[in-house]
């Protein structure tokens, strides 16, 4: 039986394809530009054997070359066919106007967040109008673990594995059992309140979002960032309220009850 299924796997192997992947996955990790050279070092294989599949990329609008430099790097085009073939896109389409005026009117900015391999992943944002804010960019990989965007993606996922999570995470012993308690809380009282993993004066607040079956879609949040020069007019309490009204709108219009 193993021989037959290795056997398998080496009739459907596409060497052009993997190396193609392999470099995609190469550039992401390194979230950065390499040459030609570098790539074949860092995948351990020689330039002949990544210099056409990385030009055909390039042709492709895959890759762009830095000319200055000669380096190559991931464009937009992952990012677009990953949100036009998934259903990121009809999301954020919904959530968009939504997101436009709760943003308006507690001059934050705001991000809607869904799970995928693993982590929280940024689909959509919408950035305040102030002079002064904080976003976070579209595409951006969010710890699920330690995220607020996190916590409600696990708190309201009704076949969440929480084994598997912690699992993936690393998570073990005292700090899984807090996390439990932790995702019990944000299920009983309806959002996640924190401060933010990674800046300070930021105060993450999250909601869910329910698609039309009742399971949920995404989380909504807000990044609350507190202003030292007495103009802010929403306080966090205001713009919690407002980012629960907002989320149950979205929630309405993916067709929940």
């Amino acid at each position: 039986m193993t021989d037959t299924k290795s056997k398998s796997r080496a009739e459907y192997a596409a060497p052009a394809l993997e190396r193609a992947l392999d470099i995609l996955e190469l550039l992401a990790a390194t979230a950065g530009e390499m040459t030609i050279s570098e790539i074949g070092q860092g995948l351990g294989r020689s330039v002949s054997e990544v210099f056409r599949i990385t030009i055909v990329m390039e042709r492709r609008g895959w890759l762009n070359k830095n000319l200055q430099n000669d380096k190559y790097g991931i464009t937009y085009k992952m990012l677009d066919v990953a949100y036009r073939g998934t259903r990121a896109q009809g999301l954020a389409t919904v959530a968009a106007p939504v997101m436009q005026e709760l943003s308006d009117a507690t001059n934050q900015s705001c991000h809607l967040v869904i799970r995928a391999n693993g982590k929280g992943l940024v689909i959509h944002r919408q950035e305040n109008a102030g002079p002064a804010g904080f976003a976070m960019r579209t595409g951006s990989a969010i710890d699920i673990a330690t995220s607020c965007s996190g916590h409600v993606l696990l708190a309201f996922d009704k076949g969440v594995d929480h084994e598997a999570v912690f699992s993936d995470t690393g998570l073990r012993g005292d700090f899984a059992k807090a996390l439990i308690s932790r995702l019990t809380m944000v299920r009983s009282r309806g959002y996640e309140m924190q401060p933010s993993a990674r800046t300070a004066g930021v105060t993450d607040v999250s909601v869910p979002i329910f698609d039309f079956g009742g399971n949920i879609a995404a989380a909504l949040t807000v990044p609350y960032l507190v202003l030292i020069d007495g103009s802010q007019t929403v306080d966090l309490d205001q713009t919690r309220s407002l980012l629960q009204a907002a989320g149950v709108e979205i929630s309405k219009l993916l067709g929940a009850r």
